[in-house]
């Protein structure tokens, strides 16, 4: 049995949009620079935006957050519910004292 891949909604398109406008290097990004940016079509971008596309995988949205420079979780919200061995396989190996 495969395991399903994590997919993560966006928490709010008029967030991504204000992010855009203002991003951690100080400037705007447009759609098409941030689709270049995250390595997605322009398209996936263009969805969210406009509520035509509600999730993406985990690896589009780390991409579409670094590219913005902002946290994964200021952006997404996990879709879907965490098993006992997702959430073991994520765990630190120790825990500083």
């Amino acid at each position: 049995m495969s395991t399903p891949t994590p997919r993560y909604r966006l928490v709010s398109p008029d967030r991504l949009r204000m992010l855009m406008e203002r991003t951690a290097t100080g400037g705007p990004m447009s759609v098409r620079q941030l689709a270049d940016a995250a390595g997605v079509q322009k398209s996936t971008i263009d969805g969210l935006l406009h509520q035509r596309q509600e999730t993406v995988s985990a690896d589009r949205a780390h991409a579409i957050a670094e590219a913005i420079g902002v946290d994964l979780l200021v952006v997404w919200q996990p879709v879907g519910r965490v098993t006992g061995d997702a959430r073991i396989a994520s765990a630190p190996s120790e825990v500083p004292a």
